[in-house]
C-alpha cells in the first residue's frame, strides 16, 4: 500500500490515528448521504400512506352519508307524492281541528312561509293556539297531525294548565310542511 509522502514520515499510531479519522468521517458521510435520505424518505411515505388511509376512510363516510341522505331524500320524495294535490297547511289544519272537536277552541291562526334558497320548495308554517281544552282533544288533535299522510310535523308544542278544576289546557302549537 502506497502512502503520500506525509504519511511516511508518520509514525505507525499516527498513521492508525489518522485512517481511524478518515474512516469515521466516511462513516459519517455515507450515513449522511446515503442512510439518512433513505430512512427519511422512508417516513415520509409511511406518512403519506397514513394521510391517504385517512383521505379513503373519510371519503368512505362522506359516500355512506351521501347514500343515506340518498335514501331519505328518495323516500321523502315518495311520501311527498302521495300527498294531496295542491294540499295547503292552513286549511289542513282548520280541517283537523273540526275533526278532533276543538275548532271552536282555536284562539289564533298564524301561517307565514319561508323561501328555502336554491330550492324549489317552501316550508309552510302555521302557529295556532288552542284554549280551554281536554288533554283527550289535544290528544286527539296531535295524532292527526303527526299520522298525516301529507309530511306535517309539530315542530314545536307549549301546554299549559288553563283550569286546574276541570281540567282544561292552553296548547301553542308551531307545525309545519314542505311545500311547492
Amino acid at each position: 500500500m502506497k502512502l503520500p509522502a506525509a504519511l511516511k514520515k508518520m509514525n505507525k499510531r499516527e498513521r492508525h490515528a489518522i485512517m481511524l479519522a478518515v474512516g469515521v468521517i466516511g462513516i459519517f458521510l455515507i450515513a449522511t448521504l446515503i442512510v439518512e435520505p433513505f430512512i427519511s424518505r422512508t417516513d415520509q411515505l409511511k406518512e403519506s400512506l397514513q394521510d391517504k388511509a385517512a383521505t379513503l376512510e373519510e371519503m368512505r363516510q362522506l359516500q355512506s352519508d351521501y347514500y343515506r341522505l340518498t335514501q331519505k331524500a328518495n323516500v321523502s320524495k315518495a311520501l311527498f307524492s302521495r300527498r294531496q294535490k295542491g294540499f295547503k297547511l292552513y286549511p289542513f289544519l282548520g280541517q283537523l281541528a273540526v275533526e278532533a272537536g276543538v275548532k271552536d277552541n282555536i284562539t289564533y291562526m298564524k301561517p307565514s312561509t319561508k323561501v328555502q334558497i336554491n330550492s324549489p320548495y317552501k316550508i309552510s308554517r302555521v302557529e295556532m293556539k288552542l284554549d280551554a281544552i281536554t288533554l283527550k282533544q289535544l290528544t286527539a288533535y296531535l295524532h292527526g297531525v303527526e299520522t298525516s299522510k301529507n309530511m306535517v310535523d309539530v315542530k314545536r308544542i307549549s301546554i299549559s294548565k288553563k283550569d286546574k278544576k276541570q281540567g282544561l289546557l292552553t296548547a301553542v302549537l308551531q307545525v309545519e310542511t314542505l311545500e311547492i
